[in-house]
């Protein structure tokens, strides 16, 4: 059986990259917390600090005559995806959980961050009885024009799955997200906490009596771009992990079984929930010693030897420059969810002294810490080409990210609005925008480790929410030092 120090040796050898750098993690973490500011919807609080940013979309949900202010813009353009938004906001709240005290002074803005969208989940799940509401603008006609938040004047159509009209997936996400929240602020605000936990239950039954997806309810005002590829039983499989987590009802625990295995992903994100839930189930067999979780923990480790480089059975391939590269769309969604799960798996390892193996090699968690540290090392600019991929973080940083408010004049330089069109002539410019989104991680260089910086190619220079929701516990794991 090959050494387990060889084995972490080999991963660190791999990359090219100076092991050794070690960035900012701590101004780092700060920053990926601050970006979510510049994402906010509905009317900003005196505090905000990314002043370049108003108010926006303050009459959102007027056309179903209920309030859906509030939330989150997913991306770099106006509309509200609540499918998105709400795993955003279940990653921001499992990062809190499992790093709180890592994250130090940042705790606070996290807790910030997590509120600004469950107030907003919270309206879009109790409006109207029998309705969620799961976003507003339309996509189609908002991706034609190039205009701030503030100035919107397309349809802010409101979308909402029903028992007719169901979405297991959106709703079972949503549910994870309260749930996952309640724990959160369950010491902090324990009435609030109580809230969300009411309203996660009754959303999570919803999406557990009236099956189906979103996407085939509501087509082409959800896909191609949030549309929900994996279908909806790996949603269902993450709320009710987040409702046992928050409960200890073992209904969640019998319901889960009662899905049967999942998939065996080699991937984790916004659309595939499978390899989140095995990691979160796998917590109750390593750290509760509940051997009716074993599988869980199985699969989730059999996901490890797939995104393990060396590993017999990696599917996972790397860049030159040491990158996971898993899809040319926007892969660093794909590389700060999984390094999220090295980490907080490896975590577990290590308080109950767990290895395992892939293949004839043992596994132990510093050759998971190795190579989530190469991926948070690699986004902060240790890469052949010295290239931050996160917006104000270092010297050299995208200074032409696809995003519509940081590409425009601000509000307050230019209070006359800019119309759909207006906006173009900023968008087609080589000029840098002129608002500096900090935090904003993008969708990264391509597989060659290169990136043009180009406001137009959005598969690379997108930042998106989800992307940074990810970051934050392996950033709070290394701005803390190693240890357990």
């Amino acid at each position: 059986m090959t050494s387990p120090f060889y084995f972490v040796f080999l991963f660190s050898s791999l990359f090219m990259g100076n092991v050794d750098a070690n960035p900012n993690y701590r101004e780092a973490l700060s920053k990926s917390l601050l970006f979510f500011q510049g994402q906010r919807s509905g009317r900003l609080p005196r505090d905000q600090q990314l002043s370049w940013r108003a108010s926006s979309g303050l009459s959102d949900g007027s056309s179903a005559h209920v309030d859906l202010t509030g939330g989150y813009y997913d991306a770099g353009d106006n509309i509200k995806f609540n499918f998105p938004m709400a795993f955003t906001t279940t990653m921001l709240s499992w990062s809190t959980l499992e790093y709180g005290k890592r994250l130090g002074p940042e705790l606070q803005n996290a807790r910030v961050n997590i509120r600004w969208a469950t107030d907003y989940l919270l309206k879009c799940a109790r409006a109207t009885p029998g309705k969620l509401y799961v976003g507003v603008g339309d996509p189609n006609v908002d991706h034609k024009c190039w205009e701030r938040p503030e100035d919107m004047d397309t349809p802010r159509t409101v979308y909402s799955v029903s028992s007719s009209n169901p979405g297991s997936d959106v709703a079972a996400e949503t549910a994870a997200a309260l749930a996952a929240a309640s724990m959160v602020f369950r010491k902090v605000d324990s009435k609030y906490s109580r809230l969300l936990l009411a309203t996660a239950k009754k959303v999570m039954q919803f999406a557990i009596q009236y099956r189906g997806a979103y996407s085939d309810s509501l087509s082409s005002s959800v896909c191609p771009f949030y549309c929900s590829y994996s279908g909806y039983k790996d949603e269902l499989m993450w709320g009710a992990s987040w409702l046992l987590k928050a409960t200890n009802n073992p209904y969640y625990a019998n319901f889960i079984q009662s899905l049967g295995g999942g998939d065996q992903p080699d991937i984790f994100s916004w659309d595939n929930k499978y390899a989140g839930a095995y990691v979160l189930l796998s917590r109750r067999a390593l750290l509760n010693k509940d051997s009716n979780f074993e599988p869980y923990k199985q699969a989730a480790e059999n996901f490890m030897c797939k995104i393990l480089p060396n590993s017999p059975s990696s599917s996972t391939q790397y860049t030159q420059g040491g990158l996971m590269y898993k899809l040319p769309q926007s892969n660093l969604q794909y590389v700060t969810a999984i390094t999220f799960l090295l980490t907080t798996y490896a975590k577990y390892m290590k308080a109950t002294r767990n290895t395992f193996t892939c293949g004839n090699s043992v596994i132990v968690p510093d050759a998971l810490i190795s190579v989530s540290k190469r991926q948070v090392d690699y986004i902060l600019g240790d890469n052949p080409i010295k290239m931050s991929y996160m917006v104000g973080f270092g010297p050299n940083f995208p200074k032409r990210i696809h995003h519509r408010a940081s590409s425009l004049p601000s509000h307050a330089l230019r209070s006359q609005s800019l119309g759909c069109n207006g906006g173009f002539q900023s968008f087609y410019t080589q000029n840098p925008n002129p608002n500096i989104l900090t935090g904003a991680i993008v969708g990264g260089p391509n597989q060659n480790d290169g990136y043009p910086d180009q406001r137009d190619d959005y598969s690379h220079s997108e930042p998106a929410t989800y992307i940074n929701a990810a970051f934050v516990g392996p950033l709070a794991y290394f701005a803390a030092g190693r240890s357990a």
